[in-house]
């Protein structure tokens, strides 16, 4: 009997199941920080440090970026210089370097590049756009995960980190964090309101309204001292946790922050992708730079169309399709054709020619020379508002005047995609794809067929397959 039970539990042992092998240990992100510096054609990169964050947020099958944005692009580069991950950005740098400032004075900008961290040292490699639109490379830096200087200490104390959307695993989804700006710790019902409002301001316009499902959306509380930003042209000056400030270059409205830095490591707290700064305050403004986030007035009365607007450029390489407004940019020079998917100096837009309505002009007529003669009008009345510091009511209401006015005159072009003159503030030589689009005027007639195309593309580079589209 002991010999035929020793057998039989011998059976059982060789016949059982092996173990189930525990899951494997969640990547990382690694951080790299360096210093990007320079004047207009003379650009200068310098390493800044290496920080271990927390898990990494994104799909593992999809670690190339294919959709052929951004002024620049960075690779991670393996053994053999196989490319592990790639991600195409613009950046603070890229934009001042088209300003009038940037022939004359040397600037620094802080930037970050965040990557799954390898299981090896590689070499990080940023290009640049140059001749007919092709990368070329200007800087590398060997980067070895395992060095005893790449900083693994927790984020900085930030508040906490919570759920506004919450639709399933980062892995899974597109991760969009909110970070307040300018909320006091007596602010905080208001900036937790604010984040609730702002992300349904998102999915009330399509296509983010059909792919709420495939998005997290998180916030993380940032007490301040002060309730709002810095806004230097109304002598207002503030320190916020985050350092958002309107007139970046020079322009009133434009809001971004300058400390890279403090923001990453306040980021860091929570999975993200996609970040946007939500400022509590009231004045007019916003931002976005693709890939690297954006920003809104939240207490503006056109807060909608600014969260919207600002957040188009950020998430798809959106290009601004309008052209009367004033911007700190000089005037392009042989107008190159752009990287945005939204804009082109194609007259025939080969760039969206499936998209085109059948038997439609190319250039596409419309009412160019009536739109402009409203707007300098318009823009003349903008100008005076701000130079003789009147109410923001007033602005509200002027454009809600031209909202209506534009609206009504570019109705009769509505659904039609062609190639519209005037573009990319350029009044000539430039083509928008629809008379009117959210990135072309403040009218309630949302994303483009070509804009909600290049946004879609982007979801399914972040949403697993299974839940894009739903």
């Amino acid at each position: 009997m002991l010999v035929l039970a020793t057998l039989l539990a011998l059976s059982a042992a060789v016949s059982a199941p092996p173990p189930t092998p525990p899951p494997p240990a969640p990547l990382r992100t690694l951080r790299v920080d360096y210093v990007h510096s320079g004047k207009a054609g003379d650009e200068r990169f310098a390493l800044d440090g290496v920080a271990l964050e927390g898990p990494w947020p994104g799909r593992p099958d999809r670690l190339l970026d294919d959709s052929g944005l951004g002024k620049y692009r960075f690779e991670v580069k393996g053994e053999g210089g196989r490319v592990l991950f790639s991600r195409a950005f613009a950046s603070i740098y890229g934009e001042w370097e088209g300003t009038a400032e940037a022939k004359t004075v040397p600037r620094a900008f802080h930037e970050s590049v965040r990557f799954p961290a390898p299981a090896a040292p590689v070499r990080v490699v940023i290009s640049g756009r140059g001749e007919g639109g092709l990368f070329k490379e200007l800087w590398a830096a060997p980067v070895d995960p395992a060095s005893p200087f790449v900083d693994r200490a927790p984020s900085p104390a930030a508040g906490r980190v919570w759920a506004v959307v919450e639709n399933g695993p980062p892995a899974d989804k597109v991760d969009l964090l909110l970070l307040g700006d300018g909320y006091t710790p007596a602010d905080q019902d208001k900036w937790h309101r604010d984040a609730q409002r702002m992300a349904a301001l998102l999915f009330a316009v399509s296509p983010f309204r059909e792919h709420r499902a495939d998005f997290n959306v998180w916030a993380i509380d940032t007490p301040s001292e002060w309730t709002g930003v810095s806004r230097p042209s109304d002598g207002v000056y503030r320190h916020t946790p985050i350092g958002a400030t309107y007139d970046a270059f020079g322009s009133e409205r434009y809001v971004l922050t300058f400390d890279n830095k403090r923001m990453r490591e306040i980021a860091a707290a929570a999975p993200y992708e996609f970040v946007e700064i939500v400022v509590n305050d009231r004045k007019y403004g916003g931002g976005g730079i693709h890939n690297l986030y954006a920003t809104v007035a939240a207490d503006s009365a056109w807060a909608p169309y600014l969260f919207v607007h600002e957040f188009g450029h950020h998430f798809a390489g959106l290009a601004d399709e309008y052209y009367t407004s004033p911007t700190s940019y000089e005037p392009s020079v042989g107008r190159p054709e752009p990287w945005e998917p939204n804009a082109t100096a194609d007259a025939t837009a080969g760039k969206w020619r499936d998209l085109i309505t059948q038997g439609l002009a190319l250039p596409t007529p419309w009412a160019k020379a009536e739109f402009e003669a409203a707007e300098r009008d318009f823009q003349g009345r903008r100008r005076a508002i701000r130079a003789e510091k009147r109410p923001e009511e007033e602005m509200d209401a002027l454009f809600r005047e031209e909202r209506d006015w534009t609206t009504r005159r570019l109705a009769p072009f509505a659904g039609k995609v062609g190639a519209f003159e005037g573009a990319m503030y350029e009044a000539t030589g430039y083509y928008r794809p629809q008379a009117d689009c959210i990135m072309f005027t403040r009218d309630e007639v949302g994303f483009c067929a070509v804009c909600r195309r290049a946004i879609e593309r982007v979801i399914a580079m972040y949403a697993r397959p299974s839940a894009a589209g739903r």
